[in-house]
């Protein structure tokens, strides 16, 4: 009896040493670096339980013990906050680890970035053309609609979800600017600024200058006086969906369309373009000048003058700089930028 005993114990002894080592490499074994030889990509679909992600990890060699992970991941509790996501694991990432930043939901961030003056038909493009999101886009949106800055996204988002954030934005960010508004604009409505924001943009793209060229634009619709813009005339021809591909010619300001704002008074139909946070603001807060013209002053700005007079003399000397550009061996030449102008004196500038 006494010999059973002692079995029974010596046995109990060495099963409670057996589970303590058992324990201890457990232990060890979690906390401690894993498996995986690079950095690494890994996906966890929607949908997937537990033991199909230790399957995942352990097929893509982040993890040695599925059987641990999963042991230990209920353990904690951790199982059930396992999120689905694109994680990247670095070399040597403890299994502990990597259970941590399943269940945080430490996933991958992308970004895609809208530059200011894009056209819908261009940011749809952009989106479509993004790597990690899900689903084509709908229709395009409407022109002027999104607000263009960086976003940031997570594999699995969809394109119209993304899509959806960026008109949410704009719609934010107009509010805000139209309520701190400067009084007596020439227009009464939020989305007639950003169709005036959206000439201001593809105007100039110097930060500087965009209050001026909006006080431009908004002393001439004061006084009744063709906006004569460039882009528009761009817009007529070609909608937002393609590049004119070519200069703009003096033909061209003859077509006869809405958006022609040489032979159409007051603002074109809508907008030509989505402007950024910093033209919408310039258009609802402009400067306050008498400006009414502008032209490239060969610096990467514009010269502004009140009276056609003056425009004239800022005109030519912008010519006189373009013919000493064309002369020189040692100087590029540049492509003639517009010049907003009246046309009751011959100063386009081509």
């Amino acid at each position: 009896m006494k010999r059973a005993i002692r079995a029974i114990a010596i046995f109990a002894v060495a099963v409670a040493i057996i589970a303590g080592g058992a324990l201890y490499w457990a232990n060890e074994t979690f906390k401690n670096s894993g498996p995986l030889k690079a950095d690494s990509i890994v996906i966890i679909k929607k949908g997937s339980g537990l033991r199909r992600i230790a399957e995942v990890l352990h097929d893509a060699g982040v993890i040695r013990h599925t059987l641990l992970f999963v042991a230990k991941a209920k353990w904690t509790g951790a199982h059930r906050d396992l999120k689905a996501g694109e994680y990247e694991f670095v070399a040597g990432i403890a299994p502990a680890e990597v259970l941590t930043t399943i269940r945080d939901g430490r996933v991958v961030v992308h970004s895609i970035t809208v530059p200011e003056g894009l056209t819908s038909h261009q940011v749809a493009a952009l989106v479509n053309a993004a790597s990690n999101l899900e689903g084509e886009l709908g229709s395009v949106p409407a022109e002027g609609t999104i607000l263009p800055e960086t976003y940031d996204y997570s594999h699995g988002d969809t394109r119209s979800g993304l899509l959806r954030r960026m008109i949410a934005a704009r719609n934010a960010k107009l509010a805000i600017l139209w309520q701190a508004r400067a009084e007596g604009l020439p227009f009464t409505n939020p989305e007639a600024a950003v169709t005036l924001a959206s000439i201001v943009e593809k105007e100039t793209g110097t930060t500087a200058e965009r209050p001026r060229v909006a006080a431009v634009f908004i002393n001439r619709l004061r006084r009744g006086m063709r906006l004569q813009s460039d882009p528009t005339v761009v817009y007529a021809h070609t909608g937002g969906k393609r590049a004119l591909g070519r200069r703009l010619l003096r033909a061209d300001l003859s077509v006869d369309h809405p958006y022609n704002t040489y032979l159409n008074k007051g603002l074109p139909p809508g907008p030509i373009a989505n402007p950024g946070a910093a033209a919408l603001k310039a258009v609802l807060q402009p400067a306050i000048t008498g400006d009414l013209y502008f032209v490239a002053d060969g610096t990467g700005g514009h010269a502004f003058a009140k009276t056609l007079q003056a425009h004239n003399r800022n005109v030519a000397r912008w010519r006189r700089l373009q013919r000493k550009l064309r002369n020189s061996s040692k100087l590029p030449v540049v492509p003639l930028p517009r010049a907003n102008h009246d046309n009751t004196r011959d100063v386009i500038v081509r």
